[in-house]
């Protein structure tokens, strides 16, 4: 063999092992910084992935608070948190990118800064998720307080937290529609408030910020563990969804032709139980009420006069109080003509959300055969809407 192609052969295999060399390097992300006020404290690196958090790394921090981690780079968009005790910054990670921190351990959360070497990092975005659900978790623990030290009434209750969830809900659904490939986009829409979901996959108008993030991660992040739980998710909720599109349809506004929604079954002032279904073969007003609300009076009033206009042609008023003080309900109930009932869940009744009441009053007409067929969107017009069923 020449010494010619004896140099080309050795080339031909240096280059390929250099290849194969290059391409079989891991990838990694570094995290470095300074901590203040945390000498002598252990730092943590953690993954908040799937099903747990995972230990990466740790380090106990000199007077400096200098520190420095290497990890292997995840295949999407990935959550982590650095962690001094029970106080946690988390971000994410979504390139190879170099994370510079600067905080101070006496309040890591809010001191905290993060500088990333990546064109586009969404630590900021994900700070600013977990601050809005912090303030409105914290909102609605105080509401509750005032709500059980009878401060506020059971309709400014509901009304007060809707409005923060609204809140929360108006800026986490600019920022997933906004950039729905993003990591921020996929913290925001699983952010929860004493374990329950803000945004709630079972609820159609909800639905769609899921929807949105798992379309997207499917586009750009395929075959992924965490793109395939955010999809199988996503499609769950959707099957369940639709195993309930009758109400779905009837929160819409467009009439249904059966009635899917379980039965109700409460007591009246006399402590005897009234099934809703009782009244299959006359119109039904059911209606959704609170006694010890400003507007009760006024409402009752109405009616009442309802009532006695309609109920001799064959509708039947089936009246539910959401009050949570009984013994003021069952005072004034037993004076009324129709069926009044009472929820002793208040506001914490299932049927609140089945029937998706978000406000008192509201009420909706079934026909003879028991199904939903309008929602009362204007109690001044109740009457007109009540005399084209006869």
């Amino acid at each position: 063999m020449s010494k010619l192609l004896t140099s080309t052969l050795f080339l031909i295999v240096a280059s390929l092992l250099l290849l194969s060399s290059c391409g079989s390097k891991e990838k990694t992300f570094l995290i470095q910084g300074e901590i203040a006020s945390a000498e002598d404290k252990m730092l943590y690196l953690e993954q908040r992935g799937l099903g747990a958090v995972e230990l990466l790394d740790s380090v106990k921090l000199n007077k400096q608070g200098k520190f420095r981690f290497k990890e292997k780079s995840p295949q999407n968009p990935e959550f982590y948190q650095l962690r001094i005790e029970n106080q946690k910054i988390i971000f994410a990670v979504d390139s190879l990118e170099t994370l510079n921190v600067e905080a101070d351990a006496t309040d890591l959360f809010n001191s905290y800064s993060i500088q990333t070497s990546a064109s586009s990092s969404h630590s900021d975005q994900i700070k600013e998720v977990i601050k809005r659900q912090r303030a409105a978790e914290k909102d609605i623990s105080d509401l509750t307080a005032q709500h059980k030290a009878k401060e506020i009434d059971d309709v400014t209750f509901m009304a007060d937290v809707d409005s923060v969830l609204s809140d929360y809900k108006t800026y986490a659904s600019n920022l997933i529609l906004g950039n729905p490939s993003s990591a921020a986009a996929y913290y925001a829409v699983f952010q929860k408030i004493n374990d329950y979901l803000i945004f709630d996959p079972y609820d159609k108008k909800d639905y769609a910020m899921f929807g949105a993030v798992a379309t997207s991660w499917n586009r750009y992040y395929p075959n992924t563990p965490r793109t395939k739980h955010l999809y199988d998710f996503t499609m769950n909720a959707l099957r369940a969804r639709r195993q309930q599109e009758l109400q779905s349809e009837l929160f819409s506004n467009i009439p249904i032709t059966e009635n899917e929604l379980p039965d109700i079954s409460l007591p009246n002032a006399k402590g005897k139980k009234v099934n809703l279904s009782s009244f299959r073969g006359q119109y039904v007003l059911l209606d959704f009420t609170a006694y010890k609300a400003d507007f009760s009076l006024q409402h009752n009033a109405l009616i009442e006069r309802v009532y006695n206009q309609y109920n001799s042609k064959g509708l039947a008023i089936y009246q539910i109080s959401f009050d949570s003080d009984t013994h003021f309900w069952k005072n004034a109930a037993v004076h009324f003509p129709w069926n009044a009932v009472h929820d002793s869940q208040s506001i914490n009744s299932y049927l609140l959300k089945t029937y998706n009441i978000r406000e008192l009053p509201t009420a909706y007409l079934l026909n003879k055969e028991g199904d939903l067929i309008k929602r009362i969107e204007n109690f001044e017009t109740i009457e007109t809407d009540i005399n084209q069923l006869f």
